[in-house]
């Protein structure tokens, strides 16, 4: 704290920088009155919007650059990116506390980022194809499907028509973590522009800074190339169809390891992934007077990966397609529609063997309909009602309803009320890393019912301008109820992951609050946090409930990114994250923890501007703090000792999953972008 003290002592207030951040108060982002897309499937005002939508443009992950988005998320107050392997880095999203699985990670509205590729496809995401990343926390089935559970992270790609000539970023780190992104527009004729963004992260500087022989840092060499199309044919209506392909090789593990000789082999450990992934998405308005559109996307995802001698291996073929028409009937916005996904996965596991152990890939056809009447009843009272109704082979009918309710007195208040449901089939051995890596057994106890959820939440927002300058505060309580959620007991046998419906029931809640404040001189401050409960009621042997708190998910977390602009074009951006103590999934006797302590990951960034050019680069972590003892036993990671009654007592086995922060300490970094509008 002492450093933000010093920076914000020495900012001197002229009369020059009031003028400069003049326009910075006038294009704050509650003024500009941003179009969203995610909360209601239709384009509208934010502050008009029913439903809280939290909106992030690119030029906000900036002022901490990451190569990939799922590293930059982190910058967002109640989202936790969480690395659930300390080995090959592998993650998910989690929106307040809730697990990876239960946030729906939206490409252009299209839900390309799920099941196999929640865990693998994250990192495959590059910032340099986000225009802005729109978050709704809470319930959103009854548009999006069973899936939207616990919230929606919709990545809006950039538009060809809009996107800048030529742009190219190049960065790297002391560590030797390289990325370069390069994007470039051409026009065919005044009807058809394309984009094209190439993305290429290279990371192979072996780093054990404890000592444990283990890999620091995943090392990772990865392409991805985009690119997309946009169309505009008769009416002004529009189209749009874009591509994406990512290469991904990636390992981690003892520092000896060498792929082309020790994968899969008993000898070395190593965890080498390779994953192979395609996409295509698209969007084609109809040629009529009413609004109908039509959308539709497709992804292959393959993943070739050895944990030390177990081999994983999977295909996952995804198809969407959605039609919907939206109509203004008097105070009433209708929108109403019929999707249909199709889901093929077949992989080396228990997960697709029938009862005779014999291969039976996994095929899911899961048609929906849905029907959203947004009612006006004056400027001050706006109501939305949806309803959705999909149907799943195995589990029938799905009942999605949905309810949001806005109440704006004057431009200063905004009071939202939403509640909703959600349904939700799981593969664990999709979603659970931990089911595939290690030396524990995965025992399905039962045969797994779907999991519900009931969610609500309220949420106000108060914007206005003071003589200071513009001040906005957003606040939101949440609550969540889930029956019959999967949960994987790791306690009962520290051989054994025992999975089965939960006994009883769990439970999100807590509250967040973001306030950003743009001064009349050049400084702009973002704050948030959240307080968070989120545990599970399950009954003992002794037929009482016991409550057990969620693993990874910390009761207080906040973020802040500061950013100060000298003259003469230059930024100084103070950015982010502290945590308090999360409860960690330990062994029986474990000698680390449960807890782990409170901590903070500050960030400090330079910027120099040129007519063409931006020069970037400071320190991460700049605290140097690293979290201690992130595996267990790495000097036997086959377990070949486990029965060693005198260097063994408490038959401890290697294990990966005690994680809570980068084991990167202090580092550096430098990055150079070039323009041509």
């Amino acid at each position: 704290m002492k450093i933000i003290n010093s920076i914000i002592f020495i900012l001197t207030i002229s009369s020059s920088a009031q003028e400069t951040n003049k326009d910075s108060i006038k294009n704050n982002p509650e003024n500009l009155n941003e179009v969203v897309l995610t909360g209601t499937m239709k384009p509208v005002f934010k502050k008009d919007s029913p439903v809280p939508i939290e909106v992030y443009t690119s030029k906000y992950f900036k002022t901490n650059p990451n190569p990939t988005l799922f590293e930059s998320i982190g910058m967002i107050n109640g989202i936790q990116p969480q690395i659930n392997c300390n080995v090959c880095a592998t993650g998910d999203i989690h929106i307040n506390g809730m697990e990876g699985p239960y946030t729906m990670i939206l490409i252009d509205g299209m839900p390309i980022v799920s099941a196999l590729s929640t865990v693998y496809g994250l990192n495959g995401i590059p910032n340099s194809l986000v225009d802005r990343i729109e978050v709704v926390k809470g319930p959103a089935s009854s548009l999006y499907g069973t899936e939207a559970m616990g919230g929606i992270v919709n990545i809006i790609t950039k538009d060809a028509t809009k996107a800048n000539k030529f742009s190219a970023d190049l960065y790297t780190t002391s560590w030797l973590e390289n990325n370069i992104d390069l994007a470039y527009k051409f026009k065919i004729n005044n009807k058809v522009n394309s984009l094209i963004g190439i993305n290429y992260f290279l990371f192979d500087n072996k780093q054990d800074k404890n000592n444990d022989n283990f890999t620091d840092l995943t090392l990772q060499n990865r392409i991805s190339i985009f690119n997309k199309w946009n169309f505009e044919h008769s009416k002004n209506k529009t189209a749009s169809i874009a591509s994406r392909y990512v290469y991904e090789d990636r390992w981690g593990g003892e520092m000896q390891y060498d792929k082309r000789i020790d994968r899969g082999s008993d000898k070395i450990y190593g965890e080498s992934i390779f994953t192979n992934r395609a996409e295509i998405i698209g969007m084609y308005q109809l040629p009529t007077t009413e609004n109908i559109y039509t959308q539709f996307s497709y992804n292959f995802h393959q993943q070739n990966s050895f944990y030390g001698t177990n081999s994983y291996q999977a295909k996952q073929h995804v198809a969407f397609s959605q039609a919907y028409w939206d109509k203004i009937l008097g105070k009433h916005s209708l929108l109403t529609g019929a999707t249909y996904k199709y889901t093929f996965y077949d992989d080396n596991t228990p997960g697709t063997a029938n009862e005779n152990k014999e291969n039976n890939p996994m095929k899911s056809p899961l048609p929906g309909v849905f029907i959203q009447d947004e009612i006006t009843f004056s400027s001050k009272h706006k109501l939305l009602l949806g309803y959705r109704l999909d149907y799943d082979k195995h589990h029938k009918d799905i009942h999605s309803p949905r309810f949001a309710y806005k109440f704006s007195p004057n431009n200063r208040h905004i009071f939202r009320a939403s509640f909703g449901t959600g349904f939700r089939v799981v593969n664990l051995f999709t979603e659970d890393h931990a089911a595939l890596t290690g030396s524990r057994e995965v025992i399905i106890r039962n045969d797994l019912n779907p999991e519900k959820s009931y969610n609500g939440n309220l949420n106000y927002v108060f914007n206005k301008t003071f003589d200071f300058g513009n001040f906005n505060l957003d606040a939101t309580v949440f609550y969540s109820y889930f029956t019959n959620k999967i949960v994987g007991d790791f306690e009962t046998n520290q051989n054994l992951i025992i999975y089965d419906n939960l006994d009883g029931h769990a439970v999100s809640k807590g509250i967040s609050i973001n306030t950003d404040i743009v001064f009349r001189f050049p400084l702009k401050i973002n704050f948030g946090f959240s307080y968070m409960d989120v545990y599970r009621k399950e009954r003992d042997k002794n037929n009482q409930m016991q409550k057990s708190q969620q693993f990874h998910a910390p009761k207080w977390s906040g973020n802040y990114v500061i950013s100060y602009n000298f003259p003469k074009r230059f930024t100084v951006d103070l950015t982010g994250n502290w945590y308090g103590k999360m409860r960690l999934p330990i062994l029986p006797n474990d000698f680390r923890p449960e807890y782990s302590p409170f901590y903070m990951l500050t960030n400090i960034q330079l910027t120099k501007s040129f007519r063409k050019i931006e020069i970037y680069g400071g320190l991460k972590n700049i605290f140097n703090f690293i979290p201690k003892n992130p595996l267990m036993r790495p000097f036997d990671p086959f377990n070949n000792n486990i029965n060693d009654p005198i260097n063994n007592p408490y038959r401890y086995t290697f294990d990966t999953a005690y994680n809570y922060a980068p084991l990167q300490g202090i580092r550096g970094f430098i990055g150079l972008r070039y323009t041509i509008r």
